[in-house]
């Protein structure tokens, strides 16, 4: 692969949160950076870490939406060599009260969204003979979760998709891996936790919090930025042998 500093990336769900902090560890390694993200203000703010951005607002589960996020990149750089399929969206409903709607939209984003991504740099990476995919999952894909099923399932599937891609990828020499962050305070698990803390009936809400994070081995909640250097390590400098793994950022959590 070429030197850092002529790579180029794209981070889906880099408005915010884990998305950003990536973004901008990959932009301090030199990587020039496409985010992507509904939410366009959310883009610009992340955009101000860096001069070589470029913004791709929008709904990443419309038809053709990951062709033309990946076409535009390399009409910009002329390559693509890295891939952090990062968006996600979760919904906390008790299982008998389950929506059409949200397991559509979970499915959508977190799975079909992020196999067309998958497809579309896979072909590009393929003909240039490199690239690097890192797909985020999470511990919930191997949990029972009745109050979280859609996303849990969604998470299943990243792994499933993750581990087909490998194989289909590796022998052009494209490797495809993914990381499950453990419990962090991003925006969106903190909106998680407290809906599950109101259908749990919980009214002291950092107790539940407490109890929680007390279920993690190594006693504390993991930090963005640390996360975010894992990512940067698999697209980065982890060994070329390295496919089709599952990299447990979870404190000990998710244990195998």
């Amino acid at each position: 692969m070429d030197t850092a500093e002529q790579r180029t990336a794209l981070v889906t769900g880099a408005g915010g949160g884990m998305g950003r902090v990536i973004a901008h560890q990959l932009a301090q390694r030199g990587v020039r950076i496409a985010i992507a993200d509904l939410n366009a203000d959310g883009l610009a703010e992340t955009a101000k870490a860096s001069d070589t951005v470029l913004h791709l607002a929008g709904d990443l589960n419309r038809e053709d939406a990951s062709d033309n996020a990946i076409r535009a990149v390399v009409e910009r750089w002329g390559h693509l060599d890295i891939l952090v399929n990062n968006a996600g969206y979760g919904v906390i409903e008790p299982f008998l009260e389950m929506t059409r709607k949200s397991w559509e939209r979970t499915l959508g984003i977190n799975v079909t969204a992020l196999a067309m991504l998958t497809v579309a740099a896979g072909r590009v990476m393929k003909d240039a003979g490199r690239g690097r995919i890192v797909n985020i999952t999470s511990p919930a894909s191997r949990m029972a979760l009745p109050n979280y099923a859609a996303y849990s399932a969604s998470k299943a599937a990243v792994d499933s998709i993750t581990r087909a891609a490998a194989v289909a990828l590796a022998p052009h020499g494209v490797q495809v891996n993914s990381l499950a962050p453990g419990m962090m305070d991003t925006e969106m698990q903190r909106s998680t936790e407290a809906t599950m803390a109101r259908i749990e009936g919980r009214e002291d809400f950092e107790t539940f919090l407490a109890e929680r994070t007390k279920r993690i081995p190594l006693g504390r909640r993991a930090e963005i930025s640390e996360i975010a250097a894992a990512v940067v390590w698999l697209a980065l400098d982890a060994p070329d042998y390295l496919v089709a793994e599952r990299l447990n950022m979870s404190g000990g959590l998710d244990k195998d």
